[in-house]
């Protein structure tokens, strides 16, 4: 019982960390508009980055990946003794992937899991991760688009992990995760055809106007009572 059990429970609170959307969460606490809401639409850093505000940004990115990767380390650290390996990790953060994608707390309308994933492979294989985020930096560097650089780094990590370190549950976990990033980005794939695409950075005249909506809203409620 335990053997199926433990596993389950282990699976089921990745997918429940991945669900917190810190996109959503942190441009709450800062007093940003709701990222869905301007840009690209995409719960994540690269879009709460064209509010204009970096530092919610980077902590949209650092806790969207600190979510793929604490539970995987955890079960790497505790999991032995309760017979849990490095399969059920990968699939620990292949749920925490999911989890982002699809998040029970919002709905089910979640990112693209970029940084996610990336927290996913730095905790399987240090390496492999370390080797993901070098080639999504020399593609984003040159290029100015995250989304072209995601695309050829999620391409790239299952490849890197196969072969170098050979065939096995970490090989799946990025395999998948790579094939659901292509797919979420389907629309990015169109605009960079088309040459309509953001670069990293620009800014959305959506997400100020959306801010600013909530002050014009009180100050004429102000007037109004008076």
């Amino acid at each position: 019982m335990q053997d199926t059990l433990y596993p389950l429970l282990a699976i089921l609170a990745g997918y429940l960390i991945g669900s917190l959307s810190f996109a959503v969460i942190v441009s709450r606490l800062m007093g940003l508009s709701d990222p869905r809401s301007y840009g690209s639409g995409n719960p994540g850093a690269t879009n709460v980055l064209r509010s204009g505000n970096k530092a919610a940004a980077i902590l949209t990115l650092v806790f969207d990946a600190l979510k793929g990767c604490v539970p995987v380390l955890l079960v790497l650290l505790f999991g032995p003794d309760i017979g849990l390996g490095e399969g059920t990790a990968a699939l620990v953060g292949l749920a925490a992937f999911l989890g982002h994608l699809w998040p029970v707390f919002f709905g089910f309308k979640g990112g693209k899991g970029v940084a996610t994933a990336a927290g996913v492979l730095l905790a399987v294989n240090p390496l492999l991760g370390a080797a993901t985020l070098a080639t999504w930096l020399i593609v984003a560097y040159f290029t100015r688009y995250s989304s072209l650089a995601a695309l050829v780094a999620s391409v790239f990590a299952p490849f890197y992990q196969m072969l170098i370190w050979g065939m096995g549950p970490v090989v799946l976990t990025a395999g998948l995760m790579g094939l659901l990033l292509i797919w979420r980005h389907e629309a990015n794939i169109r605009k960079l055809l088309n040459g309509t695409e953001s670069r990293i950075g620009q800014k959305a005249a959506g997400a100020q106007a959306a801010a600013a909506k909530p002050a014009r809203k009180s100050s004429h409620k102000h007037h109004k009572d008076h």
